[in-house]
C-alpha cells in the first residue's frame, strides 16, 4: 500500500494558489476544496493576507486502509503578500465549488503635488 503524507495527513499543507492582477484589481484564488466555508478565516495584518483552514477526513476518522492517498487533510495555512497599490481594507471574497477567490481594488492613484496656476483675470 502507498503511504500518506508525511505528516500523516494531520496538517501543514499549502493549497495551490494563483495571484495575478488586471488593470482594477489583484485576484488571489485558492483552491481548497472540501473546505467549509465556515471553516475559513481571512486575516490581514499590513500587505499581507492570511488564509486559514481546515479540511477534514471522514473516512480516515471510520479506520479506512488507504492504498494510496494524495489528498492532503488537516490545518493549512496560506500568506499572501500583497504589493502596496492594492487595498486590502476593501477586499472581498467569495468561495464556489471548491476555489475561494479574494479580489482586491487597487488603490486610487493621487495625483502628483505641484502648482496650482494662477487664475486668469476676467474682464468686466
Amino acid at each position: 500500500p502507498a503511504e500518506g503524507p508525511a505528516d500523516g495527513g494531520n496538517g501543514n499543507w499549502v493549497p495551490n494558489t494563483d495571484v495575478f492582477e488586471d488593470r482594477s484589481r489583484l485576484i488571489i484564488r485558492a483552491e481548497i476544496a472540501g473546505v467549509r466555508r465556515d471553516g475559513l478565516s481571512l486575516m490581514t495584518d499590513g500587505n499581507q493576507l492570511r488564509i486559514t483552514g481546515c479540511r477534514q477526513d471522514a473516512e480516515r476518522a471510520r479506520g479506512c486502509r488507504f492504498l494510496v492517498m494524495e489528498i492532503d487533510f488537516g490545518c493549512f495555512e496560506s500568506v499572501v503578500d500583497v504589493p502596496a497599490e492594492f487595498d486590502l481594507a476593501h477586499a472581498s471574497a467569495t468561495f464556489e465549488t471548491g476555489l475561494l477567490t479574494i479580489e482586491v481594488p487597487r488603490r486610487a492613484r493621487s495625483r502628483r503635488a505641484g502648482k496650482v496656476p494662477q487664475p486668469k483675470r476676467t474682464s468686466r
